[in-house]
């Protein structure tokens, strides 16, 4: 996912083994409070004709209630494992930086940050590359920064407020620095994925890369060619009066920070404070207002931090009634062959990241059981790590309870479905790892 400190990594596996609420149930049962989740979300949205209209956290909050009432246990127990995965350390994590992210994107919109960085894109860039230009600056920075949530944060708002000056669309605009997001975050190499996917199955990074690169490139040559065709019919050029360069700094501070490996919690403190020292020494900005901009900013996240927490608890209550040991036994009974075995771990990783939300915690659940796999089937590491990292950050970009969705629908003040339905270099990336492993292909990694 890219927004965890590398040392918390080794603690990952052991917060799973959270003890249960009771004694497990049966495993479809125990899955069916996602499936509660979609059809009420999706059948609300659809009754109403907006993705717009329907808030995440009632869908959240009613199938909450339904796993409470299908989970065996005193209530004090299941409130229990509920608190423990809506406030375990990765999930406070997670609302640190929602917090720290929201102060700083509106401090830096009210002190002209945003602004001036905008003028500086359309001067330097051309208008009919723009969509193309943002993606590969999406695509280059998360690869340098090793964070998909890292790379929402510094562009979006930068992203929204283009898309508002040349009239396009915002949900658009979002998807493209969203799906350029993860194609670093699958490749980088200081990705929390790429150490997960890497150390689960005993490879070096630099081959993992190798394997990786050879399936998701083309699938990245493909979106930008649309990026081009698609930025051809760009026709407004809006006016550029000035660009005020020492606006610039918080975000050339933030990229700066952050590609020298600061923790992300770090480098958006840094932004916060260089926010207030440019607004009061430009006049942008008094003291008393610097505090307001950052309260709204702050509130601004309040349902991503409460759908954070939620599906925290949720997903916990799923894994303790035996949601996620009924998948993986379900998906190694029955592989025939190196495409099967190379599908079930590719569909593993899949569904367990569905159920969990987190693309790192997915992987090094799944990662022990694919190293069975590949053993007993003879796979090459490097072939089974890359289908780890590109499968699970394929989920982790489409649904609307991750923490990437959630971080660039907060920011950019659009739906997480009205984002992934505008998302071109997920789905595309993942229909070429499915076609490399129906292929074979790279053949030297098959």
């Amino acid at each position: 996912m890219g927004i965890m400190p590398l040392k918390y990594l080794a603690d990952l596996s052991r917060k799973l083994k959270v003890s249960g609420s009771g004694k497990p149930v049966n495993g479809w049962l125990a899955l069916s409070p996602l499936l509660v989740f979609l059809v009420i979300y999706a059948a609300a949205s659809i009754i109403a004709g907006d993705f717009y209209k329907v808030p995440i956290t009632s869908a959240f909050l009613i199938s909450t209630i339904y796993a409470f009432l299908i989970t065996s246990g005193e209530m004090d127990v299941k409130i229990s494992v509920f608190s423990d995965g809506a406030g375990n350390r990765n999930v406070l994590l997670m609302i640190w930086v929602f917090i720290l992210a929201g102060a700083f994107a509106n401090t830096a919109k009210d002190i002209g940050a945003i602004e001036a960085t905008v003028n500086l894109t359309l001067t330097v860039m051309p208008e009919k590359l723009i969509y193309a230009g943002l993606f590969l600056a999406s695509c280059f920075i998360s690869m340098a920064i090793g964070t998909s949530v890292g790379t929402i944060v510094a562009l979006v708002p930068v992203g929204t407020a283009i898309a508002q000056e040349m009239g396009a669309g915002v949900p658009y605009m979002t998807a493209i620095i969203a799906g350029g997001a993860f194609f670093g975050d699958n490749l980088s190499f200081i990705s929390d994925t790429t150490i997960a996917a890497t150390r689960t199955q005993g490879c070096s990074m630099a081959d993992k890369f190798k394997a990786n690169f050879a399936i998701v490139a083309p699938a990245a040559v493909i979106v930008t060619a649309v990026y081009v065709f698609q930025g051809l019919s760009v026709g407004h050029s809006p006016e550029i009066i000035s660009v005020d360069w020492v606006k610039l700094i918080p975000y050339i501070l933030v990229i700066g920070l952050a590609l020298t490996g600061v923790n992300v919690v770090s480098v958006l403190v840094a932004g916060i404070a260089c926010n207030l020292i440019i607004g009061l020494s430009c006049g942008s900005i008094g003291i008393v207002d610097f505090l307001v901009s950052m309260g709204g900013g702050i509130s601004g996240m309040g349902e991503l931090i409460i759908v954070t927490m939620v599906a925290g608890g949720l997903l916990e209550i799923i894994r303790s009634n035996g949601g996620l040991d009924f998948i993986i036994s379900g998906l190694t009974r029955k592989i025939k062959g190196k495409r099967g075995a190379e599908l079930s771990v590719a569909l593993l990783v899949s569904l367990v990241n569905f159920c969990t939300a987190n693309n790192t915690i997915a992987i090094i659940t799944s990662g022990p059981i694919a190293k069975n796999i590949s053993e007993k089937y003879a796979l090459n590491p490097r072939k089974v790590a890359s289908i780890l990292d590109t499968f699970s950050c394929l989920v982790q970009g489409i649904i609307p309870y991750g923490a990437q969705m959630l971080m660039a629908s907060g920011l950019a003040g659009v739906s997480a479905a009205a984002i992934i339905g505008n998302l071109f270099y997920p789905f595309t990336m993942g229909i070429f790892a499915f076609l490399a492993i129906l292929f074979r292909y790279p053949r030297k990694y098959s």
